[in-house]
């Protein structure tokens, strides 16, 4: 854990430096914008230096940097030790790096972050109380505890996300209800999305004793990825009904391109914080359980 929140901590000093603001008008000490000046602004917000320059009067306006909670759920259950030739780094390593990567980049902009279950820290040593907790985490569930969780804040979720669709929406949904707007992160070894194997081949599962030894593997490539491909649709198409936003990282790729993109959806992204009820997925049947 150590090593990870050295690393973590060199992704978020990558990807951005300081505090990232909302975007958008509020209360906070950062400039954000001048604009005309109307009739039911107050004569104290009027810029006058900037106006003097100017026919017209102008407001300066802040960007707004109220405080924010954030939840992280970060998948910690065996299929996310798999590591494939492909990648340098497990799934579960990546995760958690990502994880604390994206809470020392909140904390610096005065954001809230916890762990589901948990309570939200903040401040300089927020991303090493994350860690703390981590390191004390034993679940081997593969989808996100139920929780409670307080309106109008934000959810991540690290995982593979290969259970069954149907299960996954329903947390999601869980989630969803009560007023939380969420970001998946689906995290995938290159070798889970094109299996590369050949000739005889067992593949054992990483949750339970189940195996299975394919004569040639090379015959299951194209039905499998057809299966994964389905798979990532139905969630696709869950999160998009949720208002939610849906990424897929890879492994063999940098840390820092997941951080920047999800840092960039948490930073600029008008919330909607509505609840969606999903339509049931089509397909479901079909995209069984991917996890063995």
């Amino acid at each position: 854990m150590p090593a990870l929140l050295i690393e973590a901590q060199r992704v978020a000093h990558t990807v951005t430096h300081g505090s990232h603001g909302r975007r958008r008008a509020g209360p906070g000490e950062t400039f954000w914008q001048f604009r005309h000046y109307d009739q039911n602004d107050s004569l104290s917000g009027v810029d006058w230096r900037r106006s003097a320059s100017s026919d017209h009067l102008f407001v300066r306006e802040r960007e707004w940097e109220a405080a924010h909670t954030v939840w992280l759920w970060v998948d910690l259950s065996p299929s996310m030790r798999f590591r494939s030739s492909l990648s340098k780094t497990s799934k579960e390593s990546r995760v958690v790096v990502l994880a604390l990567a994206l809470t020392e980049l909140l904390a610096r902009g005065g954001e809230r972050v916890g762990l589901l279950g948990g309570r939200p820290f903040r401040g300089r040593n927020a991303g090493r109380r994350v860690a703390e907790v981590l390191m004390r985490e034993t679940a081997d569930a593969s989808l996100p505890p139920a929780a409670k969780l307080s309106r109008f804040s934000e959810c991540l979720l690290f995982s593979d996300f290969l259970e069954p669709v149907a299960e996954t929406t329903e947390r999601l949904q869980e989630i969803a209800a009560q007023g939380v707007r969420g970001h998946l992160v689906e995290v995938l070894d290159p070798a889970e999305e094109t299996l590369p194997y050949a000739g005889r081949t067992e593949f054992a599962a990483s949750e339970g004793r189940d195996r299975v030894i394919a004569g040639r593997a090379e015959n299951l490539r194209e039905r499998y990825q057809e299966r994964i491909k389905q798979h990532r649709k139905d969630l696709a198409e869950t999160t998009r009904r949720l208002g939610w936003s849906f990424l897929v990282h890879h492994t063999d790729r940098p840390a820092e391109e997941v951080v920047l993109a999800i840092h960039n959806r948490l930073a600029g992204l008008e919330r909607d914080y509505r609840y969606r009820a999903p339509r049931p997925v089509a397909g479901g049947e079909a995209a069984a359980d991917l996890k063995p």
